[in-house]
């Protein structure tokens, strides 16, 4: 089987992180996004994975190759020129995507994490005959998003409904797909929406069919959204692997910490964290709500919460980072620095206090 992930372009609302390397590469839970994607991919029997971008795609692909040979499986890039949509990527990859084999192929949004069940879906798909099944998940509010009207009992698509003012249901699309090569068809290269103008045309045809995610799900393409994804990440190993966090006195609710990470005395660190590879965290430091980048120094008694710390950066003694920070890259923050809410870009020194939610060049 095949995939192709939608990597599309620059990650501006991830920034000042993808202002140092492509979204998809920036670590979630102490490993790349995409690489969690990957793996489940390779996990249900896919051999080749196609990326879609249009940005930097050799950094991607120089990065992706240490992954090929300890995966076993084949990463191909497919450069647009131009931005193509959702849909547009894969009328340029069909030569890769279509091999005469008639299998279906997986078509993922690279931003989305959650549990992938991706052995159901394949089991679903085969089961309803139709030509494409898209994962929903539920949400507490649907008036923000496109809803998908669909029957309970068999599945089927009905139609879409963007941004309601009533209520019709509370599914969503979650951003995977799997898709019979016939779909190819109804695709001209030009950019174009699978959302708002293929899935609706299958869906007119009776042969769209909806599947809802079991587990958690986040688009995780923006700070917040990150946070939270980190946690309910973190729940959903708690229940599937929990050998995988941290035990010990100094590690309260869910804590991810890299084996080469050094935790000093007195720490009191979690809940929802996770401390990257080569980390140092000083005695008597407080994390609660965050990631911690490979590379961070954390000095003595500084507290972090809910807050992003880039890689090879470091937090001076008694500093207190929260309420959204986002250091870039190696940003030094000095001894008894506060920041609410800081948006620090790459290699800066911050030697004075960020009092209101500001970025800083």
């Amino acid at each position: 089987m095949k995939a192709l992930i939608l990597v599309g372009g620059f990650g501006t609302r991830l920034r000042p992180l993808t202002l140092s390397m492509p979204k998809p590469l920036v670590d979630f839970a102490n490993k790349p996004m995409i690489l969690h994607q990957i793996e489940a991919l390779k996990n249900v029997g896919v051999t080749e994975v196609v990326l879609a971008i249009n940005y930097r795609p050799e950094v991607m692909l120089n990065f992706l190759k240490d992954f090929e040979h300890q995966l076993g499986i084949k990463i191909t890039c497919s450069q647009e020129t131009e931005p193509l949509g959702t849909a547009g990527p894969l009328a340029l990859a069909r030569d890769v995507l279509v091999d005469g084999s008639g299998e279906p192929f997986f078509v993922l949004n690279s931003d989305v994490i959650s549990e992938y069940p991706f052995s159901q879906l394949i089991q679903f798909h085969k089961s309803h005959g139709g030509e494409a099944t898209i994962m929903v998940t539920k949400v507490d509010e649907p008036s923000k998003y496109g809803v998908v009207v669909m029957e309970e009992e068999t599945g089927k698509v009905e139609r879409f409904v963007e941004k309601p003012k009533i209520f019709v249901g509370n599914k969503i699309n979650a951003g995977i797909y799997l898709i019979n090569p016939s779909v190819l068809d109804r695709i001209e290269l030009k950019p174009t929406s699978i959302e708002k103008e293929i899935f609706p045309k299958i869906a007119t045809d009776q042969k769209l069919f909806a599947m809802v995610l079991p587990g958690f799900w986040m688009d995780i393409g923006q700070p917040r959204d990150y946070i939270t994804g980190l946690r309910l990440y973190l729940d959903s190993l708690r229940k599937n692997s929990p050998s995988k966090l941290a035990k010990g006195v100094h590690i309260v609710g869910n804590v991810l910490v890299h084996e080469s990470a050094v935790i000093g005395e007195g720490c009191l660190i979690g809940p929802d964290v996770a401390v990257g590879p080569g980390c140092v965290v000083e005695p008597g430091v407080r994390l609660a709500r965050c990631t911690v980048m490979r590379g961070v120094r954390i000095k003595k008694h500084a507290c972090i919460t809910s807050s992003i710390i880039g890689w090879h950066s470091t937090v001076g003694q008694w500093a207190r980072i929260e309420n959204m920070t986002i250091l870039g890259e190696d940003v030094h923050v000095g001894d008894e620095v506060y920041s609410n809410g800081g948006v620090v870009l790459p290699h800066k020194e911050i030697k004075s206090s960020i009092l209101k939610p500001e970025i800083v060049m």
